[in-house]
């Protein structure tokens, strides 16, 4: 239940708050003088404070009343207070408002007008002091990472990005296949160079094949080598991905597109750690972590009989699902301002690049701050710089999809007041579009 703290001299006004703040189950606490009301402040969690302006009698001047507001502000920066007097200062009041006063009444006060203001602040209050302790949970999450871990220079701040590089991180020890999965453009490249980074074979090499860049005749040799004479313009013997990955990391991109003769010897590598090179007979041994990547619908593959169901199972013992950037929004300007060449962004840059939905993901990012580095004449980038294409703003009678709101929420951590804010809608029409589509209430 919440709690308001009643800061007044005059006992009838604090009997009739309290008495109307209990009918709407909100707990109130009374103190009679500023000394007492700080007191309680010091050992009490409250809410919200109602504080009066005059204490000593016959003084009208509020001034009493300026202080003890600015006391509890210098130490409760973040806590509301309205301010509550018979004698109405507009001067005063436009001061203390510019100095954080949550509001200014007059007495007699409307009672609908102040217990909608109060249930107002005291959800706003909610919703900030939940959103700071995610925030502070979220930093203190990735300092341990970057403590604990080689990131190779990773920027990120957004937990979408962050449970990815947690499970990376804790699964890179592990001697097992991993698929990470996602997207182009994302980053899948640099999650394989992380858990390369914190593996047991950290030291050895970290060798990198697409396998989407390559004629699918050529992708066996280039993954097992080829004795001369193997095929057309084999001129000499050379040396396979496999072999220059012993003792280290191969990273398999694009494994959607290995053909399936391909899959069939991929499978056999990773069951027994044995190949031969094409047009030999000898047999091969090396030991290499292979970290492979797709964003192809392997499920779809193995139905149309594209990809091996076993080989599917054997690279997907851990598979790390890495989402599309406007997916992780927290990503989006830490990135944008790792790429700026010395350059910073202006206000308009900031929205625009937040409201754009980025299908080239990363990659794309890169490019348009490469291209805007360049092209901007000042030091600071605005929006026209980006040439990225103007975002039509949604009717205001649209309502948001059920889609629209489960992300909210979940950026939100489940406050529903912070993600109603951001849905531009009242917490009563989150409520009810929250019923209506089936969306289960927050614990």
């Amino acid at each position: 239940m919440p709690t308001v703290l009643i800061i007044d001299d005059n006992a009838a006004v604090a009997i009739a708050l309290e008495v109307l703040f209990s009918l709407h189950d909100i707990a109130a606490l009374r103190a009679a003088s500023p000394s007492e009301g700080l007191e309680i402040l010091g050992r009490e969690a409250v809410d919200l404070v109602i504080q009066d302006m005059n204490f000593t009698l016959e003084t009208t001047s509020g001034e009493e009343g300026v202080a003890l507001f600015r006391e509890i502000r210098k130490r409760h920066p973040d806590l509301p207070v309205i301010l509550l007097t018979a004698w109405t200062h507009l001067d005063a009041a436009v001061e203390l408002i510019k100095a954080g006063a949550a509001d200014y009444l007059s007495k007699p006060w409307n009672d609908e007008r102040l217990l909608t203001t109060v249930t107002n602040l005291i959800e706003l209050g909610q919703a900030n002091r939940a959103l700071n302790q995610r925030l502070q949970r979220e930093r203190k999450a990735k300092r341990e990472l970057e403590q604990n871990f080689d990131l190779r220079g990773l920027v990120w701040q957004d937990p979408a990005t962050e449970r990815v590089l947690t499970l990376a991180c804790q699964v890179a020890r592990a001697d097992v296949p991993v698929l990470i999965t996602g997207p182009n453009g994302t980053g899948k490249e640099r999650i394989a160079e992380i858990i390369q980074a914190n593996s047991q074979v950290a030291n050895g090499p970290f060798v990198v094949l697409n396998c989407g860049a390559l004629p699918s005749e050529l992708i066996e040799a280039e993954l097992f080598g080829a004795d001369a004479g193997a095929y057309t313009g084999a001129s000499k013997a050379r040396e396979g991905k496999f072999e220059a990955a012993d003792g280290g990391t191969l990273f398999l991109d694009e494994i959607g597109n290995l053909p399936l003769a391909g899959q069939m010897k991929l499978l056999r590598v990773l069951e027994t750690g044995r190949f031969e090179r094409l047009g030999s007979n000898r047999e091969r041994q090396v030991k290499v972590r292979v970290v492979s990547a797709t964003n192809a619908d392997l499920g779809a593959m193995i139905r149309a009989g594209t990809f091996r169901e076993d080989l599917f199972y054997r690279l997907n013992v851990i598979e790390l699902r890495l989402p599309p950037l406007a997916a992780r929004p927290g990503d989006i300007l830490p990135l944008a301002l790792s790429f700026l060449r010395g350059k910073t962004l202006h206000p308009s840059a900031e929205s625009a690049l937040l409201a754009h939905t980025w299908p080239g993901n990363v990659r794309e990012l890169k490019n348009v701050m490469a291209r805007a580095s360049l092209l901007a004449q000042g030091e600071v980038i605005k929006a026209l710089d980006l040439g990225l294409p103007v975002t039509v703003a949604p009717s205001p009678d649209a309502e948001p999809d059920r889609e629209a709101i489960v992300q909210a929420l979940a950026r939100a951590g489940g406050v529903v007041a912070q993600a109603s804010a951001e849905l531009g809608l009242s917490r009563q029409a989150l409520y009810r579009r929250m019923e209506r589509l089936g969306i289960a209430r927050p614990a």
